[in-house]
């Protein structure tokens, strides 16, 4: 069971409920507890490639977590979210419609090495625990800014307000912060509403198998 699974990750559940439903069905055809873990998370909200380790495999997951990566993502202009994904406070911020020659120059700016700051809503460990679960609680969340490349960004269609991109990024990067800065740029304000992760490294989305494919309904 020292297997590298590339899974097709759906809409709506956690990285840590991958993981946990290929344990249990992985456990059970070994007669056995299987070590499972992932190497990089995706938002509940994401969809797409996730390279599952087991057994000794597990050993190797850092290595995984630091290959670059591909996302296509629809971004929607004119609103804020407080997650800067669909699943926070929504807001309106302006009616303001950019034109595909002033969002095709705002997301070169964006090409090379960058500073962000990820997002309070993330799995970024502050002090031992999760940002979110802080953010949750209330409390007040600092994360320092990181730099990280974005190796090539290209406009795929746009139709106010919404557009779509695709992206190869460093580890580290965070598109929905990327989508915000984007909308800040533009004066528009602006969230990640749909995201999916295509590509890490050689691993393609081509490749992956789905939940459905090891029995996995739920």
């Amino acid at each position: 069971m020292d297997e590298v699974i590339l899974i097709d990750k759906p809409q709506g559940l956690t990285s840590f409920g991958v993981v946990a439903r290929l344990r249990r069905v992985l456990s059970n055809q070994a007669g056995k507890k299987v070590k499972v873990g992932h190497t990089g998370t995706l938002d509940p909200f994401a969809t797409g490639l996730m390279i599952i380790v087991t057994g000794k495999k597990c050993r190797e997951a850092e290595t995984f977590t630091k290959l670059d990566k591909w996302y296509e993502a629809e971004i929607v202009l004119g609103e804020k979210s407080s997650t800067g994904d669909p699943e926070g406070e929504i807001a309106e911020v302006s009616d303001y419609k950019p034109s595909v020659e002033e969002i095709q120059q705002v997301i070169g700016q964006f090409v090379g090495k960058i500073e962000q700051t990820p997002p309070i809503f993330s799995a970024i460990k502050i002090n031992g625990q999760r940002a979110y679960k802080l953010a949750r609680e209330g409390k007040q969340v600092e994360i320092p800014k990181r730099t990280v490349e974005i190796y090539s960004l290209e406009l795929l269609s746009y139709e106010y307000p919404k557009l779509r991109i695709k992206t190869h990024v460093s580890s580290g990067t965070y598109i929905r912060t990327l989508a915000v800065d984007i909308g800040d740029r533009l004066n528009t304000g602006a969230y990640c509403e749909n995201l999916r992760r295509t590509q890490i490294a050689d691993y393609s989305i081509k490749e992956a198998k789905t939940l459905a494919d090891f029995g996995i309904t739920s």
